[in-house]
């Protein structure tokens, strides 16, 4: 089985998505790389994906980072470096026949080189719809979930009054 891969254009991602497009403009920048990674989390656990979100140092000036944080790989690139050519190389390297790499921007130029390159495209409001609606299965899946306490016992009484009657048949 192919390991799915998604790499993220994450500034991208921050700046079209309803969630975090206001943060974006009011320069809340903290807050909405949370929001996103968090719900990027959720998406890739339930979907059983790696998620590499690339961020832009433009945003966040210095030497390359990279640090695991919920759940994902994150990365901001060097201070002259975009996200989109990082993509690019990743994308590259990554693209084998055991790898499945997709790229979430909404850059039609990004969406060109990495569909040259082989791997599969996915716009910012495709993947907004598609953490959506895993988040909407979770939130279902969750209100299902009985958390109220545990029987003491494995039995209700019904199982209990047929198991003290074929004890008594047994012992006939």
């Amino acid at each position: 089985m192919k390991r799915k891969i998604l790499l993220v254009d994450g500034y991208n991602m921050i700046g079209s998505w309803k969630e975090t497009r206001q943060l974006f403009k009011k320069s809340q920048l903290d807050a909405a790389r949370n929001i996103l990674l968090n719900r990027l989390s959720n998406y890739a656990s339930f979907e059983g994906l790696e998620i590499v979100c690339v961020f832009d140092a433009q945003y966040v000036p210095g030497l390359r980072q990279r640090y695991d944080q919920f759940n994902l790989t994150v990365i901001f690139t060097e201070e002259e470096e975009t996200a989109d050519s990082y993509i690019e190389a990743l994308a590259a390297q990554l693209n084998n026949p055991r790898n499945q790499v997709s790229v979430a921007t909404s850059d039609l130029n990004e969406q060109w080189t990495i569909f040259a390159q082989g791997a599969l495209r996915v716009s910012a409001r495709e993947l907004e719809k598609r953490v959506a609606t895993v988040k909407s299965d979770l939130d279902q899946l969750s209100n299902h979930i009985d958390l109220s306490k545990p029987p003491l016992r494995p039995w209700n009484d019904q199982q209990l009054k047929e198991l003290g009657s074929l004890l008594e048949d047994i012992s006939d």
